[in-house]
């Protein structure tokens, strides 16, 4: 039997290494001409009043390419993501603007042997994901924490948040995924409010028959990567990972991090299983911990794969808001983790070069870049009653539709009277 992929057990580095420093270049590679914030594409100069022309360039007047070709460039200017606060959802799934639900990582042994099926009879309380909560836990954050996103600019008073986009982590991660996503479609709503894009996914209907209609092996094994979790993640610095409790897939902690993709500012939140316990480890989101399991790797078709699907999503999840390594629990068809192995974010563009016809980071980065740039272009109208739905289906052009004062609406009423009160007051001060 093949091991599993080798990797070397990966030790934080401070923020001072060498290390640090070249992690660092990976979100920032055109250093100080990004600062000023022009993105020059040779495929895409957003302009109101542009001409599309189909071909080399990724617009047209059909939509986005999708086609990976046209985004093999330099990669974008990527600031490093900057943790700006953080909020808890409890068991009820009640927000909280505070770090409560924040868990601390506990290494396991070498030969784990984690049974993750235990206690999925009996002590699992799972989320209704049939409810769809949009984008409004970030909203609340937002609305407690105004001072933080303030408009600085004195010309720019339309602008209630001094963002682009407010949206969440696995939106952006379902864009950097798009050119190499064979199997499933997407659907994301766009509204400007105040000067901001909202991005919120809606489900497909692919994706609504799928989940009601999962085998009760695929719920069971949907467990099993919160099991994981529940083994190697503390609740204090000092105490131990309790594997005999409850696990409440309700309860979770999101940080929400600020930066800026060429010319697109971003504030997006993302779930984080847990941080490095270490005193020394650096702030966050360097120091948080993103947990995984994957079936043990056993042939060279098995490593393929898994270089080849899982790791671009790991690495796309993870990259985005700065988060610095990957756990992963290997486990056998029988769900029992035999091996852990950790995966530096940074190392995994290496891991996966001699794999052919692989996925590359420039792609993924630069699709995402001209998608917001698309959408820029796109949603002229500032009105929340107004929404944009931009569709994909695999080898297909990204497409949008317009609907007004239809279901998509998602912007709450008690954010957007919160913010409009609190930036008129503003204004006239």
């Amino acid at each position: 039997m093949l091991t599993v992929v080798a990797m070397d057990q990966h030790k934080y580095h401070h923020p001072n290494s060498s290390h640090h420093k070249k992690r660092q270049s990976a979100y920032q590679r055109e250093g100080d001409d990004g600062e000023r914030g022009h993105y020059k594409s040779k495929h895409f100069k957003p302009s109101h009043h542009q001409q599309y022309h189909s071909g080399s360039n990724p617009v047209s007047s059909r939509g986005l390419s999708t086609r990976r070709e046209l985004y093999e460039r330099d990669f974008p200017v990527y600031k490093q993501p900057v943790e700006v606060g953080s909020f808890s959802l409890d068991s009820r799934r009640r927000f909280f603007n505070d770090a409560r639900q924040l868990r601390y990582y506990v290494e396991p042994d070498k030969e784990p042997n984690f049974d993750l099926r235990d206690g999925y009879k009996d002590r699992f309380i799972k989320r209704d994901d049939s409810v769809k909560e949009k984008l409004d836990h970030i909203l609340r954050w937002i609305l407690a924490n105004r001072s933080k996103l303030s408009s600085k600019s004195a010309e720019n008073k339309s602008c209630a948040l001094d963002v682009d986009f407010v949206t969440w982590r696995g939106h952006l991660t379902k864009l950097l995924t798009t050119p190499y996503e064979a199997r499933e479609g997407w659907l994301l709503a766009v509204t400007r409010f105040r000067d901001t894009l909202y991005i919120s996914e809606v489900e497909t209907e692919a994706a609504r028959r799928e989940r009601e209609n999962r085998t009760g092996r695929h719920e069971e094994m949907m467990y099993w990567g919160y099991k994981f979790e529940q083994y190697t993640c503390a609740d204090t610095v000092h105490s131990s990972p309790d594997p005999g409790g409850v696990v409440n897939t309700n309860e979770a902690f999101c940080t929400v991090v600020q930066t800026r993709l060429a010319d697109h500012r971003l504030l997006f939140s993302g779930e984080v299983d847990c941080r490095d316990k270490d005193p020394n480890a650096p702030g966050p989101p360097a120091c948080y911990i993103e947990l995984k399991t994957s079936a043990e790797i056993c042939t060279p078709k098995q490593r393929s794969n898994f270089h080849r699907f899982k790791l671009l999503k790991w690495w796309a999840q993870s990259f985005l808001p700065g988060v610095p390594r990957v756990v992963a629990g290997f486990r056998d068809h029988d769900g029992v983790v035999v091996s852990v192995e950790t995966f530096p974010i940074s190392k995994i563009s290496h891991l996966i070069k001699n794999e052919q016809n692989c996925w590359k980071p420039t792609v993924c980065m630069n699709f995402c870049c001209d998608f917001l740039s698309f959408v820029k272009q796109t949603v002229t109208e500032d009105d929340p009653s107004v929404v944009y739905l931009f569709s994909y289906e695999p080898h297909r052009d990204v497409t949008y539709s317009l609907h007004r004062d239809s279901q998509y609406s998602f912007l709450p009423q008690w954010y957007m009277e919160e913010i409009t009160r609190s930036q008129d007051s503003h204004s006239q001060s």
